[in-house]
């Protein structure tokens, strides 16, 4: 078989937490929760793993990640800047915002050259999520197959603030559908989701959702770039400093046409993440407890 390529998206500087997230210690260690995830895939079998990273944060990243993991991994770096680009586009005056994950994943072309993995450098997805995802990649299978890791929404949100989301229809364990839901908050161990900041929408706490951990066949790295120069023509007129090219999004397109399928891969595993500060305190105590009950030890990949 190919081996395939972990792809972690570390590109965000982490806007609502208020700094760079990625590398935040959440242990007395000094680990990150990047640690831990890389730990995961390591154990389920990734041996190659390529980091989306912006300039800015490379010297930080690669002291704090990047060199550690070279010995456990074939690292590759891949930089998601505003000026990469279809030929004959220009950034938008006054953009600062990253052009979002899909954009990322597109980064990856030329550099990936097999199937693929995705996960976010700041999610915590639990040792089964890697499994599921190596388990997938490691049949020879179509290029159009992929298959997406399903959470269930009341493992995934927050007590301190709004989540970004992808809902999913599943079918027959396809996926048939995904919506990206950009301000989920909990209610209770459901949710509600809101499009205009006033009005919501209830959401039941076992409805599946994407955390963008994805296992896709190379396909979808031309399916990216391909689609990428019309969506920015759309786009650009109607919000030219905050749109986002959603990998999901892409995802989603790829099945309505009929280009390829996604299998669904449950997961009940509960999701930790850093998306405010006030996080901070409920990552590093569940952490502790996963420690105490035997499923890391205290020396991960150092």
């Amino acid at each position: 078989m190919q081996q395939p390529t972990l792809i972690v998206l570390a590109a965000g500087m982490g806007s609502r937490f208020g700094g760079l997230k990625q590398i935040m210690a959440v242990d007395d260690s000094g680990h990150a929760i990047i640690d831990f995830s890389l730990y995961d895939a390591y154990r389920a079998g990734f041996r190659k793993v390529a980091f989306i990273i912006k300039h800015e944060i490379e010297e930080d990243f690669k002291a704090a990640v990047g060199r550690r993991m070279e010995k456990y991994f074939d690292v590759k770096y891949v930089y998601q800047q505003l000026d990469v680009l279809p030929d004959g586009c220009r950034v938008p005056e006054g953009r600062v915002k990253p052009w979002g994950t899909g954009h990322a994943v597109l980064c990856c072309r030329g550099v990936v050259d097999g199937p693929f993995a995705v996960i976010n450098a700041d999610d915590f997805y639990g040792p089964s999520a890697y499994r599921a995802l190596y388990d997938f990649l490691a049949q020879d299978r179509p290029d159009n197959e992929h298959a997406m890791v399903a959470y269930l929404l009341r493992n995934t949100v927050t007590e301190n603030g709004y989540v970004a989301r992808g809902v999913c229809q599943v079918e027959d364990g396809f996926l048939t559908d995904v919506v990206e839901r950009t301000h989920i908050e909990k209610r209770g161990t459901d949710a509600a989701y809101t499009e205009d900041g006033t009005n919501y929408i209830s959401l039941p706490g076992d409805t599946l959702v994407s955390m963008n951990c994805w296992a896709f066949g190379r396909s979808m790295l031309d399916e990216l770039y391909r689609r990428f120069p019309a969506w920015l023509e759309k786009n650009l007129a109607d919000n030219p400093l905050k749109c986002e090219y959603f990998l999901p999004s892409v995802a989603n397109a790829v099945i309505k046409n009929g280009e390829g399928s996604v299998c669904v891969l449950n997961c009940r595993e509960k999701w930790y993440g850093m998306t405010y500060k006030e996080d901070m305190q409920s990552v590093t105590s569940s952490i502790r407890k996963l420690r105490c009950d035997g499923i890391y030890p205290e020396k991960l990949l150092d």
